[in-house]
């Protein structure tokens, strides 16, 4: 079975790597830190819960790269550039205190682990996602930032 944020073992195992973040973990790649990541995580998970974020997708990343992203044994790469809303060096939430948006991250977590696709707008690239694939992508998206502090 392939990982996916709504399965308890192994959302459990996504929170005990995000425990091993500290406003110091060092990043192995991109620009954020392990602040704006966590705010970045938040921010992506409201909003596919909330109003959405402007589409981008075409026919191609609605089929073959959401395909690639939810279903090949590869990680994702890094350096992808990040939506306007959810860029912490833009439009994104600001980091202010570390528990605590740590904490709110775990909460939308276990929210966005009990929510079905007809609950969720459409992903900016990829388009409209069935719970499976919703729940597959929030366990990939995290496991990419995780991966970014080596947690």
């Amino acid at each position: 079975m392939k990982e996916n944020i709504a399965d308890p073992v192994q959302s459990a195992q996504l929170i005990v790597r995000l425990e091993r973040l500290t406003p110091e973990t060092p990043g192995k790649w991109g620009k954020m830190d392990a602040h704006q990541v966590i705010c970045h995580l938040s921010d992506s998970f409201r909003a596919v819960m909330g109003p959405g974020v402007p589409s981008m997708a075409t026919p191609l990343s609605k089929t073959v790269i959401k395909w690639v992203a939810l279903n090949a044994p590869l990680k994702w790469p890094q350096g992808v550039p990040t939506r306007p809303e959810v860029d912490q060096f833009i439009g994104g939430t600001k980091p202010v205190e570390f528990a605590r948006d740590r904490h709110d991250l775990k909460t939308l977590m276990a929210d966005f682990a009990t929510r079905t696709s007809g609950s969720l707008q459409p992903h900016p690239i990829f388009g409209t996602l069935t719970t499976r694939e919703w729940h597959r992508w929030g366990w990939r998206h995290m496991d990419h930032h995780l991966r970014q502090f080596g947690a």
